[in-house]
């Protein structure tokens, strides 16, 4: 009976929730708002309204420019968590039942009181007992029960109110499906993890670059455990003028043309030979921390094959006396070997401003939901890259530019995969920061220096010789039959035998116009003998009471179809 009693008061628990997120969506316009991306500070208000769930969901919602506009990234990134800090005992409890180990064999010592609180949880200093100063992020307790009865609920309440006009400018159930899926990675503690210990072995002591090791054994679904780095937010750097100190001997304009080259040059390894990289580059994530001067030198490996021999050259430069260090892992993006090759090819084209080239580079990062006019598509697009390329991408807003060629794609029933636009919001990241470091930067400055590498490292003159060889050849073998099998063609064209198809732009619309005017004059002919049967029948019926009731129900079958031909029209007039 207790647990009936349980299970009745968490129903209408859960009832209650159900109905204030109803509730606020209608109030506040929220899916007629955010499909066409209006209003952005009444969305605001609703997400504040509806608790930490939905804050953290505006929070992630505003690292992606591919699915909401500027406007709304603005709005979305005052979003801020209004968590109460939990307890010591809680604390304690949760880190004992998530790992299995009591505080003490865990920690030599541990803060009580949190240096940080977030909708996710809040963060501890401690010391493992080999004297590693650590930082613990412990989550708030039932943050899981609670994220998955609030994404449930949101998509009951979307499915409630989803009568909306249509010619909305995002796709609702998409961003809701990627929203859940990445709150429930940010929540599980040993993927992030994971994630930081791999960026560390990839990226710790790489040029200037430091990262946090993560202590993946001590560290749970619930509980993570990461180096400590000492250093400031670069954002200090952005500031006129700059909050930090700087090294010794250097300007304020050195150290930020430093520290922006090397972003660049890190996020390009991150991407192009890590495949593994920082989706949320903001400055936040970035601290900056003075070193003493030549203390680190860098090694540059120089290796070349010759026979059985190898000769190999190392190179050591001395490191500025400064380091840039990485925090902040939840968020991270993989790409495959192939969808990096096409981001590159994307890149080559950029650099060569060939619009056609562009638009089959991008066709080849992006997934076909439906039919696609590529032609038309290669229209539009060169159209809106016009500006671009002709004045610079330097001038104009990146995010903007992702969500207008991200709209037009999806106009055109293509889906830009998720990994490219986690990289793409990752980039114009990167690109905002870099730019207020160094304003001489730009977009193509940044594109142009590795498409000249990569095409040194993927262009073999061997094998490109080899294989225009081998075309060549075969050109020259299939010329001398083309007359034969012109003549061939012309002739069993002419006896029937083959056929010639033809295709010309917009052939699918058309015809499927046309078969809903032939339906429609198929249905008014069919209604028009509805009504002349049913009158011949009321009319000569008159001393049959059956026939007449049968000419009766003609009229009102015809009144029937009538009716539902008008609100039909009516429906798709409201939709268009």
């Amino acid at each position: 009976m207790k647990g009936g009693t349980m299970m009745a008061k968490q129903e209408v628990s859960a009832t209650k929730r159900l109905r204030q997120i109803v509730n606020v969506i209608s109030k506040n316009h929220f899916l007629a708002n955010f499909y066409h991306q209006t209003n952005p500070e009444v969305i605001v208000a609703a997400l504040e309204e509806l608790g930490p769930t939905f804050i953290k969901l505006g929070q992630l919602l505003s690292t992606r420019p591919d699915l909401v506009s500027p406007s709304y990234i603005s709005a979305l990134e005052t979003l801020q968590d209004q968590v109460q800090e939990d307890d010591f005992d809680t604390v304690k409890t949760t880190i004992e039942e998530s790992t299995g180990q009591t505080l003490a064999e865990l920690f030599a010592d541990f803060e009580k009181r949190p240096f940080a609180s977030a909708s996710i949880g809040q963060c501890h200093r401690a010391h493992l007992h080999d004297g590693t100063e650590v930082v613990v992020k412990v989550q708030h307790p039932a943050v899981r029960q609670l994220v998955e009865v609030d994404l449930a609920l949101f998509t009951r309440a979307v499915r409630l109110l989803k009568y909306v006009p249509e010619g909305s400018v995002v796709d609702l159930p998409q961003v809701v499906e990627q929203l859940g899926q990445s709150l429930r990675s940010e929540i599980d503690f040993t993927i992030e993890a994971q994630a930081t210990q791999r960026f560390y072995e990839l990226n710790n002591g790489r040029g200037i670059f430091l990262a946090p090791k993560a202590f993946v054994e001590q560290s749970s679904s619930r509980v993570l455990v990461t180096q400590y780095m000492p250093g400031d937010s670069i954002k200090g750097l952005l500031a006129d003028p700059p909050t930090l100190a700087l090294p010794d001997g250097l300007s304020l304009t050195d150290v930020r043309k430093g520290v922006a080259r090397s972003l660049v040059e890190n996020f390009i390894q991150e991407v192009f030979y890590d495949r593994f990289f920082h989706a949320d580059p903001h400055p936040g994530n970035l601290f900056f921390l003075p070193v003493p001067a030549g203390s680190i030198q860098t090694t540059t490996q120089f290796q070349k094959q010759f026979g059985d021999l190898t000769l190999t050259i190392n190179n050591q430069t001395p490191l500025p006396p400064y380091r840039l260090v990485y925090l902040d892992f939840g968020m991270m993006g993989t790409l495959p070997a192939s969808l990096a090759q096409g981001i590159a090819q994307v890149i080559l084209a950029i650099t060569t401003k060939d619009s056609y080239q562009i638009s089959q580079a991008i066709l080849r990062i992006c997934n076909q939901t439906g039919p696609v006019d590529e032609q038309s598509f290669n229209h539009q697009l060169a159209s809106f890259l016009r500006p671009y390329l002709n004045t610079g991408l330097k001038d104009y807003n990146f995010s903007q530019m992702i969500f207008e060629v991200t709209s037009l794609c999806r106009r055109n029933h293509l889906q830009v995969k998720p990994e490219v636009t986690m990289l793409l919001r990752a980039f114009g990241t990167l690109e905002g920061t870099v730019a207020k470091l160094d304003p001489s930067i730009s977009l193509m400055d940044i594109a142009r220096p590795f498409a000249k590498q990569y095409f040194k490292e993927h262009f073999n003159p061997k094998h490109f010789t080899e294989g225009q060889a081998l075309k060549l050849l075969r050109a020259a073998g299939a010329t001398t039959s083309i007359p034969i099998r012109m003549a061939t063609f012309l002739e069993q064209l002419t006896n029937g035998e083959q056929r010639l198809n033809l295709h010309y732009q917009g052939q699918d619309r058309v015809l499927a116009k046309l078969e809903a005017l032939l339906n429609r004059l198929l249905t008014v002919i069919v209604l028009a003998a509805i009504i002349l049967a049913s009158s011949i029948l009321v009319v000569g019926g008159t001393t049959h009471p059956l026939i007449y009731k049968l000419g009766v129900s003609g009229y009102l079958l015809a009144i029937i179809i009538l009716l539902g031909l008008v609100i039909a029209n009516t429906w798709r007039r409201f939709h268009h």
